[in-house]
């Protein structure tokens, strides 16, 4: 390290030197800043990029949203160590300072702390800049712990993420330590935090420090646990006892009591322990009522909370306290509250007292979840608040400007956050630390707009427990969450602050609650004749009546690290009795999927539902959540009336620190949000040192639509239905009213023999079942077309058996539930509720169609005859080709439907949607040898499957194809069960898996396609064909599966053919009207165009954003003030012509 001489020479040459020329003189003030801390300067650059390590004006590529690159600098760059970015004299790619573009007065004398300081939007525009240079480095390099904003001849900002992900850099140490003046040089300990930040900066993550000052002494207070319970004092007794003497521990250490007095205390009770009871009870007492303790000879302020309702201290022997006295030495400053809970825990359990210091869950983890579930979005909300502050700003409204930071402060102080399983609260601490932090940079906005005087008013104001909530079953647990988040809280005040909190210091928030998180029941012991209580196992046998769903607390967030308990195992593990019971109490969730997703499906019902405030949730969940037994409740849920997306996923990630005698953990990560969005997709690409304090986790990432299986696949559902599609397909005919079922018996009561032209009337009829299992040969009586008048007339047994019973039903319906669909289903009783005329229109001149059964476990389409009448869970589709039903049997639409449909039932099955299965499907364009050999395959196929269903009275076509994916999945026919293997004979189900296997071949080459590509590929392109097809369309081409039928109906006028086909695109008129207006307040004005930018997937000029709203072109000033304030703080690249959203390509 340089010499005190050498940075007196470095201060006094540089400060209040420079102003205004910043670019100019960067790269001279760095290395005279290297050689006054006496490290290394930085290297000559190389012509070969990928060896710049450290350098000045390293290059980055910048990839756009539309996929161009560019080429960028980075200032100064250490690889594994930081990036650097000087403060601009003038906003990047201007002549001068854009519209607005003004950075605020300089501070009267630069480099010293007491100089006045500003709002300096063009430091938050480098520090912008700094951290998409993170994203942008080059494959192999990971993102550095620290990011550093220069302000030449003034000061330093140095910005900290110790997870080595690249996601929000936060103020380090803290808000009162982040900005490190020239003068502040003089001191060794900031000489010594610059010098580590060059060379060594894990050094500075206080995690590593922490952790271990944590564990030590957890086993000290283990020691002192396993005594007190050998004397015979009860366990819970002594954990609540040990959690008292703690946190008075650590109420000295941050001087919310005398400092050093508890220590002293225990010094004297160590040569006298017959003392220790009687005075630290008194201190206790005197703790939570407020007053004053004899044991230090002093007034103490008043604690209150739940922690010294009970007072009482138990009696120690001089060895014991000896062993408390020692961890009371310890800094408790320094105690690292996310992994405090969980070890504490074990200290406390005797059962797990021996695992003590085995594993734990590092820090970095829990913030990877935390930050892309709760900080993510508000750092958003921040940003697009500090931009619309800067816009008022610059526009002269000052005062405007103070409220919106006052306003994004007020609403982050009112953010819930809930973890639904906080164990001992890792998650909520964290949580509350990443929060602070943000608070942190808000108050600093507020002291930068108007000084200390802005800040007033706020001390009664702040992020703090309250907002941290908590569902737990463990009552210890319970409190030992608790206890960690009023340490992390009071050490943060500590830091930032000084001084004790307002009394009393600890509020009875009752932010964690002690229940079940997903069920709630009347509980009763099953018992015996004789009264004794049942066992199961090592448990007694308990009743629960009434299961059902308990309610959570709103909360704008979710996230948290429920139990890993496997479905096999769930039985073995809570009981059957309570197994069944969380079975009946979401009966949504199937019997094989592991514990945690109760938890994740609760989530997504919540943030479903309309009108709830939860933005996001995001969950450690076994690494089996991507497996088929898992993904059904993804599938359910994404795929819903209101669906959600996966915004992020890590598929598979390290959890635990591994044990020497024990592999590590490994979990997945998933968060989502309401509606259909694009999501990051993280997966790990190396890791190393997992058995060790700080392990080296490096993940890759990619954007895009994030499927259930959690792989990014083709966005399928931003697919349009096709013009060359319209009118074939439709759910059958919905009956309501088990009237129009005729058995065999009540044909002649209906007068069959003796009514002329009704037995044309009663049709066979299919529902699913028929054709999964056997069909039951069942009849409807269909009098679609005729008048009530002419039934009653022609048909009277008909009309009389219909009055009675399906007229009755209705009406019963109707006087329940007057809706205008019950209404019309009445005035119509004797016809179907939903007799499909359309559908009837197009089967017309057919001698068969196409169906499939609309929620099934195997895709399955096959020919019906003309004459059977389709129930409305099958899905028909109004085409007697072999080609199409070719086509639509290939693996290649299995994988489309199951990627544009939903998943249906406790069975969670594949749902196949005509609108969104069917109608965007574009079929291919084959040559006509290519359709010919299609169409006779699938003839056979047709053929092979009747004939064995019709031989073989035991087989079901769910039979042939649960056997005929075993094959498929790489079972041999040994392999088989005896009961697959006599499906596998009785079936010949080998010659259905080579009609099947040919059928594919056939069908990718009539698409152009190699056999072997596999389905997620196909997915693709069978997406971007959509969009071609579309394309042609619009341009007049059709590519009709029926032209005779749909184009004289579908061809005369688009706007009618779209109403007819059910399209989702509409004529321009109607587009207008559907366009949001441009919003009047400053807030939602930056946030409308934040969220227009978004959706553009290219850089786009201000008028086309302006096209985007329903006020067009003269919402454009507003907007470009908008942009250029966005631009301003970084937020947002400009080419002087085009604007694009940075970090989010």
């Amino acid at each position: 390290m340089a010499s005190e001489q050498a940075v007196e020479r470095f201060i006094a040459r540089w400060q209040g030197r420079v102003g205004g020329q910043e670019r100019a003189n960067y790269a001279l003030f760095l290395s005279e800043l290297t050689d006054a801390l006496g490290v290394a300067r930085p290297d000559p650059a190389s012509a070969e990029t990928e060896e710049n390590d450290y350098v000045l004006e390293r290059v980055v590529k910048e990839t756009g949203r539309d996929g161009a690159v560019s080429r960028r600098r980075i200032d100064l760059y250490r690889r594994s160590r930081f990036v650097l970015e000087a403060k601009q004299s003038r906003i990047p790619g201007a002549a001068k300072a854009p519209l607005g573009a003004t950075a605020g007065p300089e501070p009267a004398t630069r480099g010293r702390r007491g100089a006045d300081k500003a709002w300096d939007v063009l430091m938050m525009n480098a520090r912008n800049q700094a951290e998409h240079y993170v994203r942008w480095l080059p494959e192999g390099h990971e993102p550095p712990p620290f990011v550093v904003v220069c302000d030449v001849g003034h000061c330093l900002e140095l910005y900290a993420n110790f997870r080595k992900d690249g996601k929000a850099y936060d103020q380090f140490p803290d808000r009162q330590g982040y900005r490190i003046y020239l003068e502040d040089l003089r001191r060794p300990e900031i000489r010594e935090r610059l010098v580590n930040v060059w060379n060594d900066p894990l050094a500075l993550d206080p995690a590593l420090h922490a952790s271990r000052v944590t564990r030590e002494i957890a086993v000290r207070l283990a020691e002192v646990s396993r005594r007190l319970e050998a004397k015979g004092h009860a366990t819970e007794e002594v954990a609540q006892f040990l959690m008292r003497m703690l946190f008075t521990m650590f109420a000295q250490d941050v001087e919310l009591i005398e400092r050093g007095g508890f220590s002293a205390l225990l010094a004297e009770c160590e040569a006298a322990p017959a003392r220790f009871q009687p005075v630290v009870g008194q201190l206790w007492e005197a703790m939570d009522k407020g007053g004053y303790a004899f044991g230090l000879k002093a007034q103490v302020p008043r604690f209150n909370g739940a922690f010294f309702r009970d007072c009482s201290a138990l009696p120690l022997d001089k060895a014991e306290i000896a062993e408390l006295r020692a961890a009371a030495s310890y800094d408790w400053r320094e105690v690292e509250p996310a992994i405090f809970g969980a070890l504490l825990e074990k200290a406390l359990d005797p059962d797990e007292r021996s695992a003590l210091g085995a594993h734990y869950t590092p820090r970095a983890y829990v913030e990877r979840l935390v930050v892309a579930t709760v900080m993510e979005p508000l750092r958003a909300d921040w940003e697009a608040a500090l931009a619309t502050a800067e816009r008022q700003r610059d526009e002269g409204r000052a005062a405007q400007a103070l409220k919106t930071v006052r306003g994004f402060h007020a609403r982050l102080c009112a953010t819930r956050v809930l973890d639904p399983a906080c164990g001992t609260g890792n998650f909520l601490y964290v949580t509350l630390e990443l929060m602070k932090r943000l608070e942190g940079e808000v108050l600093e906005a507020l002291a930068d707009l108007g000084g200390q005087e802005a800040l007033s008013g706020l001390e009664g104001h702040t992020v703090d427990p309250h907002q941290l909530l908590g569902l737990e079953k463990n009552p210890r647990a319970a409190a030992i969450a608790e206890l960690a988040l009023w340490i992390g809280y009071l050490q943060w005040h500590a830091r930032t602050r000084g001084g004790a909190p307002n009394e009393p210091i600890l509020k009875a928030f009752r932010n964690i609650k002690v229940m079940d998180a997903v069920l709630e029941a009347e509980e009763e012991l099953v018992r015996d004749a004789a009264g004794r209580p049942l066992r199961d196992g090592p448990r007694e046998r308990t009743r629960y009546r009434n299961p059902r769903l308990p309610a959570w607390p709103d909360a704008e967030f979710i996230v948290g690290n429920p139990p890993f308990i496997g479905g096999k195992d769930l039985r073995a593990r809570l009981g059957a009795d309570y197994a069944e019971a969380l079975w009946a109490a979401n009966p949504g969730i199937n019997e094989s999927a592991d514990l945690v997703m109760h938890w994740w499906d609760r989530a997504a019902a919540i943030l479903a539902a309309q009108g709830s405030p939860l933005r996001r949730f995001g969950f450690v969940t076994t690494n089996s959540i991507s497996q088929v037994l898992q993904r059904r409740t993804l599938e359910r849920r994404m795929g819903g009336k209101a669906p959600i997306s996966i915004v992020m996923a890590i598929p598979d990630h390290p959890w635990t620190k591994a044990a020497r005698d024990s592999a590590a953990v490994r979990i997945a990560m998933t968060v989502a949000e309401a509606g259909v969005k694009d999501g990051a997709l993280r997966e790990v690409v190396r890791e190393e040192g997992l058995a060790t304090d700080a392990p080296l986790i490096e993940l890759s990432e990619r954007r895009g639509r994030i499927n259930a299986d959690l792989t990014i696949g083709a966005d399928v559902g931003a697919a349009k239905a096709l013009l060359a599609n319209a009118g074939l397909s439709s759910p059958g005919v919905k009956l309501h009213g088990k009237g129009f079922i005729v058995r065999p018996q009540d044909i002649r009561t209906l007068g069959v023999d003796r009514r002329q032209g009704l037995a044309d009337r009663i049709v066979p009829y299919r529902h699913g079942r028929d054709l999964t299992a056997r069909p039951r040969d069942a009849k409807a009586l269909d009098l679609y077309g005729l008048s009530e008048e002419r039934v009653r007339r022609d048909f009277p047994e008909a009309y009389q058996h219909l009055a009675e019973t399906v007229k009755v039903d209705r009406a019963k319906q109707h006087a329940k539930s007057p809706t205008k669909d019950a209404a019309d289903y009445l005035a119509q009783w004797w016809v179907f509720g939903k007799p499909r005329p359309d559908l009837r229109d197009a089967l017309g001149g057919l001698a068969r169609y196409v169906v499939t059964v609309e929620t099934s476990k195997h895709r399955v389409f096959q020919f019906l005859g003309a004459e059977i009448l389709p129930d409305n869970m099958l899905v028909a589709v109004a085409t007697d080709s072999a080609f199409h039903l070719g086509v639509l049997s290939s693996r290649f639409h299995a994988a489309w439907a199951l990627a544009s449909g939903g998943w249906l039932g406790i069975g969670n099955d594949p749902r196949y949607s005509k609108s969104r299965c069917f109608d965007p499907f574009p079929f291919p364009n084959p040559t006509p040898s290519q359709a010919a050999r299609i169409a006779a395959i699938a003839e056979e196929l047709d053929a092979h499957r009747k004939r064995v269903l019709q031989e073989r009275s035991k087989l079901t076509l769910t039979g042939l194809y649960n056997v005929l994916e075993r094959l498929r999945a790489g079972a041999a026919p040994s392999d088989l069960t005896p009961a697959e293997r006599r499906v596998f004979d009785d079936g010949l189900v080998l010659i259905l898996k080579e009609l099947h296997d040919r059928l594919d071949v056939e069908v990718a080459g009539a698409y152009g396609w190699p056999a072997d590509l596999p389905v997620a590929d196909a997915v693709a392109r069978l997406a971007a064909l959509n969009l071609e097809r579309r394309a042609e369309e619009a341009a007049g081409v059709v590519r009709w599966l029926r032209p005779a039928y749909q184009a004289p109906r579908f061809a005369r006028g688009r706007a009618a053919a779209d109403d007819r086909a059910g399209q989702t695109e509409a004529p321009l008129a109607a587009v207008a009207a559907r366009k949001p207006s441009f919003p009047k307040e400053d807030m939602a004005q930056t946030a409308a165009v934040i969220f227009a930018l978004l959706e553009a997937r290219e850089p786009i000029d201000v008028g086309s954003l302006a096209d985007a709203f329903r006020e067009g072109r003269r919402a454009t000033p507003r907007i470009e003030a908008t942009l250029a304030a966005l631009a301003r703080i970084g937020a947002v690249a400009s080419s002087g012509v085009t604007f694009a959203l940075r970090g989010h390509a």
